[in-house]
């Protein structure tokens, strides 16, 4: 397994600001044996947006535009008060073996995740056959069911989610009454629900396929 690290700048796409890093797997070493395949370790568990089944670590970023939903990205370089947003082209291609974040979805008006994804780790990759790398979907903007019910965890409507149905669905995870989330021992997977202390409603869900990425920018 080799080690990533951080490029540490942002790469202008489309006039829009990315943050990109290297992103680590298995491959063929100096000698020329044949690729080696990672081996997933841990439970992996599926979310469905708008019925669309994500699949962290696997599925790929056109899914999710084909369904309709759009991906964005925002472009601050011109201060925080003129905040501009464009839609990715799912045709531009991407350097091999690197990692983008920064990017969004909008689910509802009121609810939307943070995407990153990740390119094929040998060659070029088109935007749209990038792998989904993490969705971090921040839900304390509405309390509607129907809005709620869009987003489907482990089979679950986020509706549904209170923290102590997390606790009985999830009882390996650990965590206290707002947080909920997998133990390290899971390895590859990680999962992290946050929740309203007082009505035990979740306000956020992120799932993440781990890949090798050295976001300290360290060459060790």
């Amino acid at each position: 397994m080799k080690k990533s690290k951080l490029l540490n700048v942002f790469a202008v796409m489309l006039s829009v600001l990315f943050i990109v890093l290297t992103a680590a797997g298995c491959s063929n070493s100096a000698s020329g044996e044949e690729d080696e395949t990672k081996e997933s370790t841990g439970v992996l568990y599926t979310v469905s947006i708008n019925g669309v089944e994500v699949r962290v670590g696997e599925t790929k970023v056109q899914s999710l535009l084909d369904s309709g939903l759009k991906v964005t990205v925002s472009d601050a370089s011109e201060g925080i008060t003129n905040i501009k947003t464009y839609e990715i082209d799912p045709d531009t291609i991407l350097a091999p073996n690197t990692y983008y974040t920064a990017a969004s979805i909008w689910i509802t008006d009121h609810i939307f995740a943070h995407i990153s994804m990740v390119t094929d780790e040998v060659k070029e990759t088109r935007m749209g056959d990038c792998t989904i790398a993490r969705l971090e979907f921040s839900l304390s903007g509405t309390d509607e069911k129907a809005d709620l019910d869009r987003i489907v965890f482990d089979g679950t409507p986020l509706s549904e989610m209170s923290r102590t149905k997390a606790g009985e669905q999830f009882p390996d995870f650990t965590g206290d009454e707002v947080m909920w989330f997998s133990p390290a021992t899971m390895d590859d997977y990680e999962y992290f629900m946050s929740f309203d202390l007082q009505s035990g409603k979740i306000t956020k869900l992120s799932l993440e396929y781990d890949y090798d990425v050295d976001w300290t920018g360290s060459n060790q």
